[in-house]
């Protein structure tokens, strides 16, 4: 219990003391929003890097040079855990956000903090406001330079460790309109910190692998429409691949 009581200070802490340093942030951003969106990022980069710290989390990277450094990405992962969050969000260059569901926007002080780093905030069971939220993230794909991570079963997957959730095709949209390569992110394991057995955190081996962008402008229209079907075969594939690395470690 003892690393799930760190954490948890660690965060009540975070979201406290970084009040001041927020309402610079909000200054900076008066004046020059891109400044604000790269501040607020190494800041989160930090908090996050040291929550997994705290929960003693080793992380095994693959293929993060792949990612584009000139221009915004839509990163499509597997969601099994609160801290597939944490963990990719500990390695972002620029700022991302991410598409949340809409009941965390009624936390006090974290839903300010997502929204410093720019994340949206979905409701699931609206359809038109999901639409609108898509057109909203394009645009800021275009005119901003904000890139975008986005889990497409919806939900966080309680099933089977390698396994995953349909994919809800709509969500890729923002790459086809936007122009935006889509980077693929295989996330392994995350579900053993907390989830697995909840309240409790423990040390853990996780994976998380980048794979080669999809220009999806490049694609042929039929390539274009079985797209999430692709995607989702090869996050397969390489969660097959991560039992391989995990495998001594769970005998």
């Amino acid at each position: 219990m003892i690393r799930i009581l760190l954490c948890i200070t660690f965060v009540v802490l975070f979201l406290i003391l970084a009040i001041p340093v927020g309402f610079i942030f909000f200054l900076i951003g008066l004046f020059n929003r891109h400044a604000k969106d790269m501040a607020s990022m190494y800041l989160i980069k930090y908090a996050f890097k040291t929550l997994l710290f705290l929960a003693g989390t080793k992380l095994t990277l693959i293929g993060e040079e792949k990612i584009p450094r000139d221009e915004p990405v839509l990163y499509v992962g597997n969601h099994r855990s609160y801290f597939d969050i944490v963990a990719t969000g500990s390695r972002v260059f620029r700022p991302t956000g991410y598409i949340a569901k809409k009941e965390l926007k009624k936390v006090p002080l974290l839903s300010w903090w997502m929204s410093n780093i720019r994340c949206e905030f979905l409701d699931r069971k609206n359809i038109r406001q999901g639409l609108e939220l898509i057109m909203s993230c394009i645009k800021k794909v275009k005119e901003e330079q904000i890139s975008y991570f986005i889990f497409p079963e919806g939900t966080r997957n309680d099933g089977e460790e390698g396994s995953l959730l349909p994919f809800h095709e709509g969500s890729l949209k923002i790459a086809e309109k936007s122009g935006c390569p889509v980077v693929l992110v295989a996330i392994s394991n995350t579900h053993e910190i907390l989830e697995a057995h909840f309240p409790k955190v423990r040390a853990t081996h996780i994976v998380i692998e980048y794979c080669d962008p999809i220009y999806t402008k490049e694609l042929p229209k039929e390539e274009k429409k079985a797209l999430a079907r692709k995607v989702q075969e090869i996050i397969l594939e390489k969660l097959k691949e991560h039992k391989n690395i995990l495998k001594g470690e769970r005998q």
